[in-house]
């Protein structure tokens, strides 16, 4: 790793001053006629150096680096296996947004001692828009979800269930647990039609009278404004599970590694497209 020297550093601090000053006085030039220059007499002269091996490190850059070292080595650890490509895009964020809630539930579950019904995560939490088949690393889990979203339990009414996965489907964002059934509109935008959960492979009507617990990411959950707060304001029996999304994807991958399970690409049908009610128009790319 090449290290920036401290008399480097400082230089280039300066330079990148310099240029938001000359950027920020063309920007003021630009709305008022410029001024008349005054007279100078300015006698400046300008030396360089090569930027090379004679340049000495700084001591207090290379202890900072050290300590940072065995984090960033620590990010190729390999905790599982992917066959086949994971990419984000289209209805339900792609086969992405499948492997990001499916673990979310998988351990939801385990920290609550019950299954859960369903999980659901935004689309633009996820930072990563594809993963290569091959070893998954924990740098992988990193670049994918790099913020300190925690995930929470919290319990809905049936009808208030398909409201939410009516607003997930309005933003192409991501669920595991139901079968969703959508059109397009003339927009080519995906519109919720029904949906069921999915009970070990088999549909299960969703009862708007009944209460069903539910798993986003606090960020969803304390959201102030729009679509998404419409619905979970009305949430009830909320408990953190303390443990954020990206700690739970680590988990899930090294619990289906340790039970000798390779994380696959899946694109499950969990999304049913109605041709029919959507004008004859082409399905959606997943």
């Amino acid at each position: 790793m090449t290290r920036a020297p401290h008399a480097l550093f400082k230089r280039s601090l300066l330079f990148c001053l310099l240029a938001v000053v000359a950027q920020s006085a063309t920007a003021q030039t630009a709305t008022r006629p410029a001024p008349v220059p005054a007279p100078s007499a300015t006698n400046a002269t300008v030396t360089t150096a090569p930027v090379d091996h004679t340049i000495p490190d700084d001591p207090a850059v290379n202890e900072m680096l050290t300590a940072y070292s065995p984090k960033v080595r620590a990010l190729d650890e390999v905790i599982g296996k992917l066959k086949g490509d994971l990419r984000k895009g289209g209805v339900g964020a792609g086969s992405l947004g499948n492997f990001v809630t499916d673990g979310i539930r998988a351990r939801a579950s385990v920290k609550l001692g019950t299954p859960v019904l369903l999980a659901v995560t935004n689309n633009g939490g996820l930072r990563k828009n594809a993963i290569s088949e091959g070893e998954l690393k924990l740098r992988d889990v990193f670049e994918l979800l790099p913020f300190e979203n925690a995930l929470v339990a919290f319990d809905l009414s049936g009808a208030q269930v398909i409201e939410l996965l009516r607003v997930m489907m309005s933003h192409s964002d991501a669920q595991s647990g139901a079968r969703v059934t959508y059109r397009v509109n003339p927009e080519k935008r995906p519109e919720f039609e029904s949906a069921k959960f999915i009970v070990k492979g088999a549909e299960k009507a969703i009862d708007p009278a009944g209460r069903y617990t539910v798993i986003c990411i606090d960020y969803l959950l304390n959201v102030t404004g729009g679509d998404y707060a419409a619905v979970l304001k009305q949430a009830k029996n909320i408990r953190p599970l303390g443990i954020t999304i990206r700690a739970a994807i680590t988990d899930y991958v090294k619990a289906e590694t340790a039970a000798g399970r390779e994380i696959k690409s899946s694109l499950d049908g969990r999304y049913v497209f109605d041709r029919a009610a959507s004008g004859g128009a082409e399905e959606p790319r997943q």
